[in-house]
């Protein structure tokens, strides 16, 4: 345990370093500061107002961004190692495998979950200043959510890092995954399975195998508890969960995917040839 959490605070300080992290932090910063300057905490859509719209429009520009800055930068932790020769002085040093893998995911998971939690928390942070109605019980979930989108993607980066063997196919692999998994959101291409007779409700099931689609329904979820926006589909979802099931499936599945990815990343790091 100690080797691991050594490496996840090495892996932790080399990140703050680098100069992704602190573009990755400016972006998420930046999103929040961008808008309260367009007063969107003034103002109300379907009920929502102050930092409640804040929030909901937070979360669903977190999802464009979030996924692909995890993969493109996680990527390169295990490939990028393997192709800069570290693997054969790390093998020198009384650090087994577990704990350096293990500990590269644990860093790079409080690097990438902490900018985003801190932009929301600084814009809670204002509201309170300002003297606005904070929706806590909004914040708690989003963070969760946020937490578990992050955990998600963190994982599939690492099963990607260590199946390629050049950080070069790595980043080129993560971004077909990212966008493979934007073609199938909001059933995009589950259309063709419905015309070709594919039951509507296997269609909607495929689809919320998608860790994208279940965060971006959740998110939908609090402020449309109906789903009015997703038209039909929301019956197959409200009939095989209910709200409260929905959204705790929300968290759990991501946080539950990306640690089998993580773990499959594992075991096919040990066996593989390091160097």
């Amino acid at each position: 345990m100690k080797h691991l959490w050594l490496t996840a605070w090495s892996d932790l300080v080399e990140s703050l370093r680098a100069r992704w992290f602190a573009v990755y932090a400016l972006v998420f910063g930046g999103i929040v500061v961008i808008l309260f300057a367009f007063g969107l905490s003034e103002s109300r859509i379907m009920g929502f107002t102050g930092l409640s719209r804040l929030l909901v429009t937070y979360i669903q520009l977190s999802m464009a961004i979030l996924p692909i800055f995890v993969l493109i930068t996680t990527v390169r932790s295990v490939a990028g190692d393997r192709e800069a020769g570290i693997f054969e002085y790390m093998l020198s040093l009384p650090v087994s495998l577990r704990a350096w893998y293990w500990g590269r995911f644990l860093g790079r998971f409080v690097v990438v979950f902490l900018p985003v939690f801190l932009a929301m928390a600084g814009a809670v942070v204002w509201g309170l200043a300002k003297g606005s109605q904070i929706p806590w019980t909004l914040f708690v979930y989003y963070s969760g959510l946020l937490m578990a989108l992050a955990w998600c993607f963190l994982g599939i980066g690492m099963l990607i890092s260590s199946l390629a063997r050049s950080s070069d196919v790595a980043q080129g692999a993560a971004f077909l995954v990212w966008l493979l998994l934007l073609l199938f959101l909001d059933l995009i291409l589950l259309g063709v399975l419905i015309q070709e007779r594919l039951p509507a409700d296997t269609a909607v099931m495929i689809a919320l195998v998608n860790p994208l689609q279940v965060f971006r329904t959740a998110s939908m979820m609090l402020f449309d508890p109906q789903l009015v926006l997703l038209g039909p589909t929301a019956y197959v979802i409200l009939d095989r969960f209910s709200v409260a099931g929905y959204i705790a499936w929300a968290v759990a599945y991501p946080i539950l995917f990306g640690t089998l990815a993580a773990a499959l990343g594992y075991w096919l790091f040990r066996r593989s040839d390091l160097p």
